[in-house]
This record gives C-alpha cells, sequence and structure tokens, in this order.
C-alpha cells in the first residue's frame, strides 16, 4: 500500500470485438477527455503543481524508444543479455537476480528510469512477450507484443492489449507462467482451463482495456493520495472500537468499555500493560496485539 497503491480498488474494463490496441488507444483518450470537459468543464487540469493537458491526441512511444531517450541504452541492438545487462548498469540501472531476459532487462530500464518522469498523457506501447502473457503477439515486430500503458502524471492509469486469441499459444504461455509460480515468482499466473477451452472454440480479434477510476479521480480532483477517492474504503467496524478504559491496581482489574456499549473486564493485567496503554497512539492497535485473544476477561455490562 501506498498513496498511489490500494489492495482495493475500482477499475472500469472494456472487450471489443474485431478491435486492436490501437482502437483501445483512441478509446481511452476520448473516453479520458470527455470525462474531464464533463466534470472539470476543461481538459486543462492542475495536478499538484503540474499543468497537464488532456485534450487528444497523446503522445505515443514505444517503450524501446522512450529507454533510449532516457538511458541511451538501445536495446533493439542486442542479442546477447550479458551484454545487454553490462549496457543496463553502465547506464546506471540496478540489475535483480531474477532478470534473465533482455525483455525483463528493458522493463527494469523503464521502471526504474522512465516511468516516474511520464507527465503529460502518454501511451507507451510495444512491451516485451515476457511482461504480458495475455497479450498478442506484435504483426511486425518478433519478441514484442501489441500492448500500451497509459501514463499520467508518472503513474500507469490505463492498460490495454491485443487480446491473444490463439490457444496453443497462449496455453504455452500459461504454462510457462505456472513454472514460474511454482518456482516462487509471485506475479505468475496459473494455468485457466476454462479461458483456454473458450480460446479453443473460437474468439474473434479483441482489444482489451483497463482503467484505474481511483488515479483518474485522484487527477481529476488534485488528491495526493488514493485513500482520499476510494469509494467504498474497508473500515473496522465502529463496534469494535475502544470507547475508554479505567484500571484498578491493587486488584490488577482492568475494563474496557467499547464503542457499541460492551464493556469488558480483564483481570492479572501487569500495571506495567496499563501505563502503556494509555501512552500509546494507538490503543486499538495496542488492544489487538496485547489483550485481544491473549489474556482472560469477563463481560461485564
Amino acid at each position: 500500500m501506498s498513496s498511489r497503491h490500494n489492495p482495493a480498488f475500482t477499475s472500469s474494463e472494456v472487450y471489443q470485438a474485431c478491435a486492436d490496441y490501437h482502437d483501445m488507444m483512441a478509446l481511452t483518450e476520448n473516453m479520458i477527455s470527455d470525462v474531464a470537459q464533463e466534470v472539470l468543464g476543461t481538459t486543462k487540469v492542475n495536478y499538484q503543481g503540474e499543468d497537464i493537458d488532456l485534450a487528444p491526441p497523446w503522445r505515443r512511444v514505444t517503450m524501446h524508444e522512450v529507454v533510449k531517450d532516457a538511458t541511451g541504452v538501445d536495446f533493439t541492438g542486442y542479442d546477447d543479455f550479458d551484454a545487454a545487462k553490462t549496457a543496463a548498469q553502465d547506464a546506471g540501472i540496478e540489475v535483480p537476480s531474477d532478470c534473465k531476459t533482455i525483455g525483463k532487462l528493458l522493463n527494469e530500464a523503464f521502471e526504474q528510469k522512465v516511468e516516474t518522469n511520464l507527465i503529460q498523457p502518454t501511451f507507451v506501447t510495444d512491451y516485451p512477450v515476457e511482461i504480458s502473457p495475455l497479450a498478442k503477439p506484435h504483426r511486425d515486430k518478433p519478441g514484442l507484443v501489441e500492448r500500451f500503458e497509459l501514463f499520467i502524471v508518472g503513474r500507469e492509469t490505463a492498460n490495454s492489449f491485443s487480446e491473444l486469441t490463439d490457444p496453443l499459444d497462449q496455453r504455452a504461455r500459461l504454462e510457462a507462467q505456472a513454472a514460474k509460480k511454482a518456482a516462487g515468482d509471485l506475479e505468475a499466473n496459473d494455468i485457466d482451463e476454462d479461458f483456454l477451452a473458450a480460446l479453443e472454440y473460437g474468439m474473434p480479434p479483441t482489444g482489451g482495456l483497463g482503467i484505474g477510476i481511483d488515479r483518474l479521480v485522484m487527477l481529476l480532483t488534485d488528491s495526493p493520495s488514493i485513500r482520499d477517492v476510494i469509494a467504498f474504503p474497508l473500515l473496522k467496524s465502529q463496534s469494535a472500537v475502544v470507547k475508554e478504559f479505567d484500571y484498578d491496581a491493587d486488584k490488577q482489574i482492568l475494563r474496557i468499555t467499547f464503542n457499541n456499549g460492551n464493556i469488558y473486564q480483564y483481570s492479572d493485567v501487569p500495571e506495567k500493560i496499563y501505563k502503556e496503554l494509555k501512552e500509546t497512539s494507538s490503543v486499538g492497535q495496542y488492544f489487538n496485539s496485547q489483550f485481544k485473544d491473549k489474556l482472560g476477561c469477563d463481560r461485564v455490562g
């Protein structure tokens, strides 16, 4: 979790038959610019001091191009991983131990040196196949797929690709993903037999798109944190919140009153714990770690 990430988020997802990622780019920029015009009366917004122009058309640039511009390294010129790795390290790119292909190396360079600098709306296109297991192979560029991610104010706002509709290719990729997952890759996928069966029956050329609604709302409302805009945040039950408490030092009894009116009495509570409870900045967190399910209690009210 961070000011830009939350495990519970809102997204808008689209599938369109007989479309590809170029159609999805047009749909994305028209949709977001129309929303801005409708709710703000303008396509020019200011986000945390940055002036952002949402009027189409937006910049389109391949991942290879934008990485080359930022680092000086042209990964299209490398067939040998070790040589590419050396060039990347010379450009100040840290190479994780699990990065074993040029495609993943390219993505590392992008995430480390490019992503946060994409302030104006930018479609970054043509991703490596290694990090895009559900995308269609690029019609002109071997080793790449027809995929884009939209970046605004340095953060991903949308993800899209021409969907992979070849069941044999899809099975091979999912099997490779399953092997990576078994080896400990937390971002790898399982094999989805139902999805593969559907592809075997037949699927038309399709464009798919996902837009992060929370990040879009952050942009349009000039909100610095995603927690400011989540429509239905997960909250603790108010009935379990500690309202007040008192302590009998002679009997070592602590009485806690909760917001719902329930009163519980805890016995054999050292005075040290009571003093820590009084001084802690988070009574609820201290209660959960030191009392709940650890000390015996009786309900007395």
